[in-house]
């Protein structure tokens, strides 16, 4: 499988109050463990995205457990009140227990 890639789009600054939209996108094929393997016949293993977590400051905003239904390249879109500066982290965890990670920070002023 293509190595994961995170991509996040939130804003580096905001006034106090703000309403901020984040966007994160991870490239993942997303086997939903029912196709075969063209050359073997064997099914290929099940490996999804099952779980998302975005959080800013060490506390959790943002989260969601996935299912085999949903597409390859998963996308969220969520809002948050900037209320104070700090580091966003979001955390994508896959079947396999794969944990791919990225960081963001926010001033806020």
């Amino acid at each position: 499988m293509a190595k994961s890639k995170p991509r996040v789009k939130a804003p580096k600054k905001a006034a106090k109050g703000d309403i901020v939209t984040i966007k994160t996108l991870i490239s993942h094929k997303m086997e939903t463990g029912l196709r075969k393997d063209k050359k073997t016949g064997e099914i290929i293993p099940r490996r999804i995205i099952n779980k998302f977590v975005a959080q800013f400051n060490g506390k959790d905003i943002f989260s969601v457990d996935i299912d085999p239904s949903i597409s390859a390249n998963p996308y969220f879109q969520f809002k948050m009140r900037a209320e104070e500066s700090g580091e966003f982290a979001f955390i994508w965890t896959d079947d396999n227990g794969e944990v791919h990670t990225k960081k963001s920070k926010l001033k806020v002023s």
